[in-house]
């Protein structure tokens, strides 16, 4: 080990080729794919038409719950039954929520699902004489 030298230090930098980078495509493809100006149309529309959903489904869903919550608020009658020492009300509160919420996960998956399959109509070539 007496007499060893480490290896000589290397300085890594840029290529000084001086090409320009290709056109930038904003995270819509993946690194040496090819990209057009259609292909990122239509992955924004694909990406709105999601949040359209996304955004009506939890705006329905909020409206659900407050109606599901103010007719147990308003509906006394509701609260008088007991059952397995616990009040009715409270019951529903408790696990009446849980039916929205998965017919919501339905509703949305479903309508992910459709907005995916017409974008891949749009995307990809029809396979056919």
């Amino acid at each position: 080990m007496s007499g060893e030298r480490p290896p000589a230090r290397v300085r890594v930098t840029a290529s000084a080729t001086g090409q320009v980078a290709g056109a930038a495509t904003r995270g819509i493809a993946l690194p040496g794919s090819r990209t057009d100006e259609a292909d990122a149309v239509f992955s924004r529309g694909l990406v709105r038409a999601q949040l359209r959903l996304a955004s009506a489904c939890l705006l329905g869903f909020l409206v659900v719950a407050g109606a599901l919550t103010g007719a147990l608020f308003l509906l006394p009658v509701v609260a008088d039954p007991v059952v397995w020492g616990v009040p009715l009300s409270w019951l529903l509160h408790a696990y009446g929520f849980y039916p929205v919420i998965l017919a919501f996960a339905v509703v949305y998956a479903r309508g992910a699902s459709r907005n995916e399959r017409r974008y891949r109509a749009l995307v990809e070539p029809e396979h056919g004489p």
